[in-house]
C-alpha cells in the first residue's frame, strides 16, 4: 500500500514523455539511429518527427535524449519512443521477438537462449535475472526539453485474483536550457497462474544532469525492490503434457490447483545504487557559421576533459523459507538447521579518474585519446556456522579492493568511420592479471543508391570470476572455490542495408575455463524407487569451448502487409557444458494501414516465435540462478510455436494494443515449456496503453 501511494503522489506532481522501451533493439537498422541527412528513421526507413506528438499550438517544441557510458559519461543519443510497431511485445518477459527463457510468470527470472545476448555476471549476481525490469546506470535516459513530459503506461493481462499487471512512469522537465531532472517508475506485479508463482518488482529511478561548456554532469540514483515467491516448478508435467490422464478420465485441473514441488518460500533482493560522473573541460571559443546560414555563433572548443565518476552500489538478498519438512525432504543440505532466514550483503564503491584529449578540436585530431585508473572497494558479507554449534551462526565479512588502469581510443565524429578501442588491466587486488580488450567500429557507405553499413565488434578478455562464484554460504548450498581467470575471445560482423530492410550479423567466440553453475543432485533409492534431492555446485571445464551465432533479420512489405523474419542459427561445441538451441525464430505477419486520414494508426497480424529442441536450462530456487539439469534426469524442451495475436491502435498521443497469447496452448511431449517444470502461462488476453501528457 505505501508503494501504491508513492505512485500516487509522483503521479500527481509530473506532467510527461515516454520513455524507451526493450523495442529499441528492433526499432531501427544497425546501431546508430541517425541517418547521413541528420534524421532519424524507422525499421521501415521512414523519417521520425520525435516532436510531432507535441501539440505546437500550447507547447513550444522541443526535446532529446539520451543515454551516458558509465565509465566517462559519454552521451549516446537515442529516439524518442513513440512508434506502434511492436507496443503488444514491449512488456514480454521473454523479450520482444522470443529470446528468454523464462518461468513463464510476468517478471519472473529469465535467461536468453541466444548464447551472444548473455551479459557477464555482475558482483551481486542474484539480480541479472530480472534485468527484465532492473536497469543499470548506462540505462537510464536523460531527457532535454522545453515543456515538462509525462508518460503513463499500464499493461494488464488476465483476470483479478490470476492476473498480472504493471505500471510505469516517466517524468522529465528542464530547470533551464542547461539542467534537467525527472524521475521513472516501473512496478511489477505477477500473482501467477500457478501456486506459489508470484512476483511483485519495484524499481525507480531520479535522474539529474548539467551541461555547460566546462562543465557536464549526470547523476542517477536507482532503488530496486525484487520479492518473488519460489515453487520449484510443478510436481510432474503431464498436468500439461498429459492433462486427462492426470485428471483420470475427470475434468482437467485448473492451472492454480497443479500441485508445485515448494511453496512458503521467497526470494527477496533489494538495492541501492548511486552514480555520478562529471567532468571539467579545457578549450577555446571560435565563432561557426550553421550549414545554410552565413551567420556565425560563438561555440565553445573542448580540448582536455578531466573525468571522475564514482558508481556507489548497496545490495541485500534475503531467502525465506518456513517448512523445515520440505527443506529436509526437497534439498541435500540444510546448513543453518530449522533457521527461516538466510541473509548476504554487498557494498561497494568504484572511483574512475581520467584525461581526456578531446577529438576534432583541430583538423588534426582525427580521434580522442583517454587514459584513466579505477579503484574499487568491495565487501560482501556471508553466513558462517559456529563449529561445534549447531544452529548458531555469524555474519562473516569478505572485502576485495582492485586498482586497475587502462586507455581508450575513440573516433565519433564524421558520416564514414567510426571506431572505439578500450583496453584495461587490473594491476593490484583481488583481480591482479585481469585485463580486458575491446574494440567496436563501423564503416558506412553508399552503393547503388543505398546505404550499407559495415560493423565489427571483437575482444580478449581474461577475467576473475565474480565473488560469488568463488564464496557462498547458504541455508542449501555452501563453497569455497579456488578458481582459474576466464578467457574468453569474440570477433563478430554486422552489415545492414536499408531499402532491402536486411540485417546479417555472424560470430565466434572462444572461451577456457568457462565457469558455470552445475546440478549436483543427490540420488535415493529406497524399495526400487528413485527420487533426488537438490544440490548445486561452481564448475570450471578446463578446455575450450566455442560457440558460433548468426543472425539474419529480413522484412517484406506490398503494400499494407508486412512480413518480419529474425533467424538466429547458433552451434556449441560442447552441448553438455553449454546446452544451446541451433535455431531461433521470430515471424511477425501483420497489416498496418491508417484510417481518418491516418489520425488512427492500425496494426494487425499475429508473431511467432520458436527454438529447436536442446537441453534447457533448469532453476535453482534456492538461489535463484539458471543452472544445468540434473545429468540423470534431463529432457529437452522446445520444438513448440508459441504464437500470439495483436491489434495495435495509435491515435495522436496514445497507444492501445489487445493480444491473445499463447493462441495454441498445445498439450503433449511439445507442450508449453520454456525452463523444466515451470510452463508459460495458458491463453491469455493481455492488453495495454501507453499515454503522453505535455504541459
Amino acid at each position: 500500500m505505501k508503494k501504491i501511494l508513492f505512485i500516487a503522489i509522483l503521479i500527481l506532481l509530473c506532467g510527461s514523455l515516454p520513455a524507451q522501451n526493450t523495442l529499441t533493439q528492433y526499432g531501427q537498422y544497425g546501431t546508430s539511429a541517425t541517418g547521413q541527412d541528420g534524421n532519424r528513421y524507422d525499421r521501415n526507413g521512414n523519417p521520425i518527427d520525435t516532436t510531432a506528438v507535441i501539440d505546437a499550438n500550447t507547447v513550444p517544441v522541443g526535446l532529446n535524449s539520451w543515454k551516458i557510458d558509465e565509465r566517462f559519461g559519454e552521451m549516446t543519443a537515442v529516439p524518442v519512443d513513440t512508434l506502434q510497431h511492436g507496443f503488444q511485445n514491449s512488456n514480454d518477459t521473454g523479450g520482444p521477438t522470443g529470446h528468454y527463457t523464462y518461468l513463464g510468470n510476468l517478471g519472473s527470472p529469465r535467461i536468453s537462449h541466444v548464447f551472444f545476448e548473455r551479459k557477464e555476471s555482475s558482483q551481486f549476481f542474484f539480480t541479472d535475472p530480472y534485468d527484465f525490469t532492473v536497469r543499470k546506470p548506462s540505462d537510464i535516459i536523460y531527457t532535454n526539453t522545453k515543456s515538462p513530459f509525462t508518460n503513463l503506461t499500464y499493461f494488464k493481462q488476465g483476470d483479478g485474483r490470476y492476473g498480472e499487471e504493471r505500471f510505469k512512469a516517466y517524468f522529465a522537465v528542464n530547470v533551464n536550457k542547461r539542467m534537467g531532472f525527472g524521475f521513472d517508475i516501473d512496478y511489477t506485479y505477477g500473482r501467477g497462474k500457478y501456486d506459489s508463482q508470484s512476483t511483485a518488482l519495484f524499481n525507480g529511478n531520479l535522474f539529474a544532469y548539467y551541461h555547460g561548456d566546462k562543465y557536464d554532469m549526470h547523476f542517477s540514483f536507482i532503488n530496486d525492490n525484487l520479492k518473488v515467491a519460489e515453487n520449484g516448478g510443478i510436481t510432474d508435467d503431464r498436468y500439461i503434457t498429459n492433462p486427462l490422464e492426470m485428471a483420470e478420465g475427470n475434468r482437467t485441473y485448473e492451472t492454480y490447483s497443479i500441485p508445485t514441488n515448494l511453496s512458503n518460500i521467497w526470494n527477496h533482493n533489494t538495492g541501492y545504487h548511486a552514480f555520478l560522473t562529471h567532468r571539467y573541460n579545457l578549450g577555446f571559443y571560435r565563432d561557426e557559421a550553421t550549414e545554410n546560414d552565413t551567420i556565425t555563433k560563438e561555440v565553445f572548443v573542448p580540448v582536455t576533459s578531466f573525468i571522475h565518476t564514482v558508481n556507489v552500489d548497496i545490495n541485500r538478498r534475503k531467502y525465506i523459507s518456513y517448512d523445515t519438512s520440505q527443506n529436509e525432504k526437497y534439498f541435500e543440505h540444510n546448513y543453518l538447521g530449522k533457521d527461516s532466514l538466510d541473509v548476504t550483503k554487498n557494498f561497494s564503491i568504484k572511483n574512475t579518474v581520467g584525461i581526456a584529449l578531446r577529438e576534432g578540436f583541430n583538423k588534426w585530431a582525427k580521434a580522442g585519446l583517454t587514459v584513466f585508473a579505477s579503484f574499487e572497494h568491495r565487501n560482501f558479507t556471508l553466513t558462517d556456522t559456529i563449529t561445534g554449534t549447531p544452529g548458531r551462526r555469524i555474519p562473516t565479512s569478505h572485502k576485495e579492493n582492485v586498482l586497475s588502469i587502462g586507455g581508450q581510443l575513440i573516433k565519433s565524429q564524421g558520416k564514414t568511420l567510426h571506431y572505439n578501442v578500450l583496453g584495461e588491466i587490473a594491476m593490484i587486488g583481488e583481480d591482479a592479471g585481469q585485463f580486458s580488450v575491446e574494440g567496436q567500429g563501423d564503416l558506412n557507405f553508399r552503393l547503388f543508391n543505398d546505404t550499407v553499413r559495415l560493423e565489427a565488434n571483437a575482444y580478449i578478455k581474461n577475467l576473475n570470476p565474480t565473488f560469488y562464484y568463488r564464496h557462498f554460504h547458504s541455508k542449501h548450498y555452501w563453497w569455497d572455490n579456488d578458481l582459474s581467470k576466464i578467457m574468453r575471445t569474440r570477433i563478430e560482423g554486422k552489415l545492414s542495408i536499408d531499402r532491402w530492410r536486411t540485417q546479417l550479423k555472424a560470430g565466434v567466440e572462444n572461451i577456457t575455463n568457462y565457469t558455470y553453475l552445475d546440478n549436483t543432485s543427490v540420488k535415493y533409492t529406497n524399495n526400487d524407487v528413485v527420487s533426488y534431492k537438490n544440490n548445486m555446485a561452481v564448475s570450471q571445464y578446463s578446455g575450450s569451448i566455442q560457440v558460433f551465432s548468426a543472425t539474419l533479420r529480413q522484412d517484406f512489405k506490398l503494400g499494407i502487409l508486412h512480413l518480419d523474419n529474425e533467424i538466429t542459427y547458433q552451434k556449441t561445441s560442447n552441448a553438455t557444458v553449454l546446452p544451446l538451441p541451433e535455431l531461433v525464430l521470430y515471424h511477425d505477419l501483420y497489416l498496418q494501414f491508417g484510417l481518418a486520414k491516418n489520425v488512427l494508426q492500425i496494426e494487425m497480424g499475429a508473431d511467432m516465435r520458436y527454438f529447436t529442441q536442446y537441453y534447457a536450462p533448469d532453476y535453482a530456487p534456492a538461489i535463484g540462478q539458471f543452472y544445468l539439469q540434473n545429468p540423470d534426469t534431463r529432457y529437452k524442451l522446445g520444438g513448440y510455436p508459441l504464437i500470439n495475436g495483436y491489434i495495435n491502435l495509435h491515435l495522436k498521443r496514445t497507444r492501445i494494443f489487445v493480444q491473445m497469447y499463447n493462441l495454441l496452448q498445445r498439450t503433449g511431449e511439445k507442450s508449453y515449456f520454456l525452463a523444466p517444470h515451470y510452463p508459460l502461462n495458458p491463453r491469455i488476453l493481455k492488453v495495454g496503453l501507453s499515454w503522453n501528457f505535455f504541459d
